[in-house]
């Protein structure tokens, strides 16, 4: 078996995402595979759970920036359509909305999740592209098209590299609300990439004491301390290491 490790890296414009990892055929200097584990049904619901913020956070990145709108769009006091009905709601909604922006040159960019407060209030978190015209813009669009109700809009909160707000819009549903319905729902026209792929060859993740080696930044970008997860993984037995790299402003 020859040192090396496999990097794929998903570039998100102002940051990098790089996963590492050595595998049956790329082994580690020194390193013996740790023995192998099967998952517990924790294990395979902690990692579903990662996989989906982690590739919710990617599409956000690819597809909206700190000016865009987080919405919570809300009905009248009283209220409590069914789960089946705020979704027509919200899709009647979306069709006006992307009529409007289709008239004005543009194309609408979303991702909405319907939820249900735990008094029962229905409500939509909508992200949604900015656009904004002499006479007109997204946050005017909604507002006049929007009439069973109230909208709350704010700028995308992006802190983390929009890693809190994948998280919250990828959370699991409540108790209390419908089970099997998709927790979120993106619009067909979103940018998806795939990662680069490479074979870093005569190089360790660990070094000859066996210790995780910390990561570098490329030149002209930084690494998020926070993104840095780095191990064995338990169930292949092999070493790990997650970090994202965020480019430098000059």
């Amino acid at each position: 078996m020859r040192c090396a490790y496999v990097r794929h890296l998903w570039d998100c414009g102002e940051s990098l995402e790089i996963e590492e990892k050595h595998t049956g055929r790329y082994g580690a200097r020194g390193q013996k595979r740790e023995k192998r584990k099967k998952a517990s049904p924790e294990d395979i619901k902690r990692q579903n759970k990662w996989k989906r913020e982690r590739d919710l956070r990617r599409l956000i990145k690819w597809n909206f920036g700190k000016y865009d709108y987080w919405m919570t769009i809300t009905y009248r006091k009283g209220d409590r359509p069914a789960w089946e009905q705020m979704k027509k709601d919200v899709t009647d909604l979306i069709k006006k909305v992307r009529k409007r922006y289709r008239k004005l040159g543009k194309k609408l960019k979303y991702i909405y999740r319907l939820q249900i407060g735990k008094r029962g209030g229905p409500h939509v978190h909508i992200l949604v592209n900015r656009i904004q015209t002499e006479n007109t813009g997204t946050d005017m669009i909604f507002t006049e098209l929007w009439t069973k109700g109230h909208i709350n809009i704010r700028s995308v909160n992006d802190t983390g590299g929009f890693a809190d707000l994948a998280e919250y819009i990828a959370k699991p549903l409540e108790e209390w609300e419908p089970e099997g319905v998709k927790r979120y729902h993106p619009s067909r026209n979103l940018i998806r990439k795939e990662p680069k792929q490479k074979v870093i060859n005569r190089r360790s993740l660990v070094d000859k004491y066996g210790h995780m080696i910390y990561p570098k930044a490329p030149k002209g970008y930084y690494i998020d301390p926070e993104s840095v997860h780095m191990g064995i993984n338990p169930v292949t037995g092999f070493p790990y290491r997650h970090y994202t790299c965020i480019k430098l402003q000059i």
